[in-house]
């Protein structure tokens, strides 16, 4: 029988490591001293730096703390000082802590794994986006919170290496410093050496202050590994790509659940209510052909009947408006030249769009031009409008591109409340754009693009 033995997996992180009998016989306890001892020299250099950014607080606290706690004040100067700290740390320290975190993000994988990210966002172009950005998000505070506890931590590790180092070389150096320095005596808890022979058990055993020393280093930079990983670190990227993917579906779910009711609405409205009301009107002509026209009777029931024709003359109007049998039936070049027909300002349409295209694609692009068009015939003086739809085919698809321009006053704000914005909104959530432009005197234009992808189908629709 032939066995074989694996072969030892070599640890990948500082932990792995550090949990194994065989630690110090690999190259980690070295990495770890050196990591440690940068954090030393970082610690130290960020008390340096960001003194003017602590020392009002600092100053403040020292001098609460060497009064005594029952006469303790806290004055005016007490006051001053706790708000300019409080300026200088909002203000500067994350000026300091940016390029901090970076580069201790840039040392991380030294002695930690996975993906090292910064979680920080894009900003946008320009000096005030970066600093809105920058100001307004988590990330920059929690590398903030790091910069004040670097310099604890530095401190820490500087002192720990530098004690151990200095025990493990007098250790090493004993039997010589008893004999340079006679009367010299070392002691070491319940041990003493005053002569060269009763310090040799020292040098014999400075190797464990080296062992110590690299345990010490090992500890310190994994301990400080997780608070660097705890607050530098983003979301790895997969993690937002994930994220955003679910987002970006359950965003089309709600779309095509949006197109699905209200094409419901639409139908109950036109075979049902609709349906109902006409055939009211037909009773109340047929009960009118029994009346003497000349009788009071005859006069409710003409007035009836005419009510009942206005209210279904409105409800076609609410059903064009939500989601027209034309739209479905025939496309969106026969829906859009319905619109225009019934529209009170003269419009002319104009499309290119040689074929069907998805539903909820002609659903918006039918919204966002019914919508156009009611601006301008409700707050605009326009005498003319226009409507062009065309698609365009690109390197990340088909393309539907709308333009409603009407040639009134201008001036259009979707500040104001004009509806503009829950337009821009729906179109944003079908993946589109749109684009404002209404200078003073006209003419106002409404572009919008929408991509032809599909969406999800609904769940159980």
């Amino acid at each position: 029988m032939t066995t074989t033995d694996a072969a030892p997996v070599r640890p990948r992180t500082l932990a792995q490591a550090l949990a194994r009998p065989r630690f110090l016989l690999t190259a980690w306890p070295w990495k770890a001293l050196f990591h440690s001892g940068l954090t030393a020299v970082i610690g130290l250099a960020a008390i340096v730096v960001a003194a003017p950014v602590y020392v009002p607080w600092a100053l403040v606290l020292g001098k609460m703390a060497s009064a005594p706690w029952d006469t303790m004040e806290i004055g005016a100067p007490a006051t001053a000082g706790f708000l300019v700290g409080l300026v200088m740390i909002a203000g500067l320290s994350p000026l300091i802590a940016l390029p901090l975190a970076a580069l201790e993000r840039r040392r991380l994988p030294f002695v930690s794994s996975g993906s090292v990210t910064s979680g920080h966002r894009t900003p946008p172009p320009g000096l005030w986006g970066w600093v809105r950005t920058r100001y307004t998000e988590s990330a920059t505070w929690r590398e903030v919170a790091y910069l004040f506890l670097v310099m604890p931590i530095g401190v820490l590790v500087l002192n720990v290496l530098a004690w151990t180092a200095l025990l493990g070389a007098v250790m090493a150096l004993a039997p010589l410093l008893v004999e340079e320095r006679p009367g010299t005596v070392l002691s070491f808890g319940p041990y003493t050496a005053a002569t060269a022979d009763q310090a040799l058990p020292l040098t014999l055993l400075s190797p464990l202050a080296l062992a110590v020393l690299l345990y010490a280093a090992g500890i310190l930079s994994q301990g400080h590994a997780l608070v660097a990983r705890a607050l530098l670190v983003g979301p790895p990227r997969e993690e937002l790509r994930a994220e955003l993917s679910e987002v970006t579906e359950s965003r089309s779910r709600l779309v095509n659940a949006f197109e699905y009711e209200r094409s419901r609405i639409e139908r109950d409205l036109h075979d049902g209510a609709q349906q109902r009301l006409v055939a009211l009107s037909m009773d109340l002509g047929l009960a009118r052909l029994d009346l003497e026209e000349s009788s009071e009777a005859h006069g409710h029931v003409a007035a009836a009947q005419a009510k009942v024709n206005e209210l279904i003359e409105e409800l076609r109007h609410l059903v064009r408006g939500i989601h027209p049998r034309v739209l479905t039936d025939r496309g969106l070049p026969a829906a859009l030249a319905e619109l225009a027909d019934h529209c009170p300002v003269p419009t002319r349409v104009d499309t290119e769009v040689p074929g069907r295209l998805p539903a909820h694609v002609e659903g918006t692009a039918y919204f966002v031009v019914a919508e156009a068009l009611t601006n301008v015939y409700k707050h605009t003086e326009a005498n003319a409008a226009t409507v062009h739809a065309s698609t365009v085919r690109g390197e990340e698809g088909e393309t539907l591109q709308v333009e409603v321009t009407d040639f009134g006053s201008g001036g259009a704000d979707p500040a104001k409340g004009s509806g503009l914005t829950g337009l821009k909104d729906r179109v944003a959530v079908m993946g589109g754009t749109m684009e404002l432009s209404s200078p003073e005197g006209g003419p106002t234009r409404i572009r919008v693009e929408l991509p032809c992808g599909p969406l999800p189908p609904i769940p159980g629709a």
